[in-house]
């Protein structure tokens, strides 16, 4: 406390330093989170979520819901929901995580950490739904997720992804390129433009409450995400320079993240009913991501376009 830091580190500087990151702003501070998270906000929000979560599983069990799920539906449910259950676990322990130390601000800090939380939370919900899934089902697969995430080849560019988002040294790049690219071209795809517009033709009620957690989880993280990244683009001193930057971290993650998306194509035709088409899917989070970066004053990529 004498020497005016919190905290620091023996071999280096104190509190948060602000070279952990390439971009800069004039007033780190002026970030306010405009979902306001503190303690009391994270443990009554997910409260609230693992409180839904299991009614709906109760209910289901309760009722026989499982029953009815065609074996294509079921397949599906067991592969890919069960490896994008892979995904959230390892973003919210080694991107989420990670980043919520690195920030130059507590505010910062707390949105980021809030996020990991989320992330962790949704992971668990998957994997008791898919220990309920399974206990209730002797059709259901409840070991397959493992395999397809290892080694099913529609998987292996968004695994590709997840695991060099983690190589990110970077707080502010990781924190872009995960909510801002990734999880829209990747994650929004398969869980909303996917999972939530499919589950109900296929006799399913139930995966679209779970599922719909993780959106409304992602929605709250885009909404900090999107006030500070507009607050770094419109630093009268230094959001060109950050604009800059941005555009190169797009130009490297786009191509990523959409070909992660492309090799996801085949599982839009593995459910029985296949009311959405992958075209109209991308079409769909394509055109949010654009909105986002207009929002942000960002140029879209080419490769958006091609």
């Amino acid at each position: 406390m004498t020497q005016g830091w919190i905290y620091g580190f023996g071999d280096g500087p104190g509190g948060y330093p602000q070279e952990w990151t390439v971009l800069k702003s004039t007033n780190w501070h002026a970030f306010l989170d405009p979902n306001e998270e503190w303690e009391q906000t994270i443990y009554r929000n997910n409260s609230a979520v693992v409180r839904q979560v299991n009614l709906s599983l109760q209910n289901a069990k309760r009722a026989g819901a499982y029953a009815g799920w065609n074996a294509a539906w079921k397949k599906f449910i067991a592969r890919n929901l069960g490896a994008w259950m892979h995904a959230e676990n390892g973003m919210a322990l080694h991107v989420f995580t990670s980043i919520q130390r690195s920030g130059p601000t507590n505010m910062i800090n707390t949105a980021v950490a809030v996020t990991a939380a989320h992330k962790m939370r949704f992971a668990q919900d998957l994997a008791l739904f898919n220990l309920d899934l399974s206990e209730a089902d002797d059709d259901f697969d409840g070991q397959v997720h493992r395999e397809v995430w290892s080694n099913a080849p529609e998987w292996q560019a968004t695994r590709r992804a997840v695991e060099e988002l983690t190589a990110i040294g970077d707080w502010a790049k990781l924190l872009f390129c995960s909510n801002v690219v990734f999880e829209q071209l990747v994650g929004a795809l398969f869980r909303s433009e996917l999972v939530m517009q499919i589950a109900a033709r296929n006799g399913d009620y139930v995966t679209p409450t779970i599922v719909g957690t993780g959106e409304n989880d992602y929605a709250r993280d885009l909404n900090y995400t999107r006030a500070l990244f507009q607050m770094l683009t419109r630093d009268e001193e230094h959001g060109e320079a950050n604009k800059a930057l941005m555009q190169e971290w797009l130009s490297e993650w786009v191509p990523k993240c959409l070909d992660a998306a492309a090799q996801l194509q085949p599982i839009w035709s593995q459910p029985a009913e296949k009311p959405v088409t992958f075209a109209a899917s991308m079409e769909a989070a394509t055109e949010k991501f654009t909105h986002l970066l207009e929002d942000l004053g960002l140029d879209v990529p080419k490769e958006l376009n091609q």
